[in-house]
């Protein structure tokens, strides 16, 4: 599936964005591209809800399997899904005060949240996640549940992967925010 990187610095007509720069524009079309990939998990995740919600009331007969099929495929969406939204802007904000504010004061605020915020959690969340994939790969954890699923590891494995990639995209926004602020990087746009 071909995505349009064209548009990657489409801005909102009420907002005004940091500018991008080769780093960020680089990111954004990686980003994009993993997006129309892992965005097949929400078909996928819909038709084994649906497959398991009629064998249950229509054949009298659940899976366990199919249920925890639903949560990996629900954490794959969701971790790959925080990274995207970090790379394009469109987290969650405090808009009744962002909005209000000049384009400088927004990025001064980004960079602290950066900075003291944002890298300290996700490299705390790395730290610790990496041993516990390592131990349940070490142990070939397996689901507790009678006919669950084998190699708990690879689901678990998800996390640093995408907590990896969120580092990414917030060096990327790091980027954007001292082109904004500093003139360096240099602004693509």
């Amino acid at each position: 599936m071909a995505i349009d990187t064209s548009k990657v610095s489409e801005v909102l007509p009420h907002q005004e964005r940091l500018p991008h720069t080769a780093l960020s524009l680089m990111t954004r079309r990686g980003f994009l591209r993993l997006a129309g990939y892992v965005s097949w998990v929400w078909f996928l995740l819909i038709a084994v809800v649906v497959a398991n919600v009629t064998m249950r009331y229509l054949f009298g007969e659940g899976r366990v399997e199919f249920e925890e099929v639903q949560w990996h495929l629900y954490a794959i969406g969701f971790l790959f899904a925080i990274t995207s939204c970090m790379d394009a802007d469109d987290h969650i904000r405090v808009d009744i005060f962002h909005d209000r504010m000049s384009l400088d004061a927004r990025a001064w605020i980004e960079l602290y949240g950066l900075v003291l915020l944002f890298f300290p959690f996700v490299l705390t969340l790395l730290v610790f996640s990496l041993p516990f994939v390592e131990y349940s790969w070490s142990i070939a954890e397996i689901s507790d549940a009678p006919g669950g699923l084998p190699y708990r590891w690879a689901i678990k494995a998800v996390l640093p992967i995408s907590l990896v990639l969120l580092l990414v995209a917030g060096v990327s926004r790091l980027s954007r925010v001292f082109a904004q602020l500093f003139g360096w990087p240099v602004r693509v746009n």
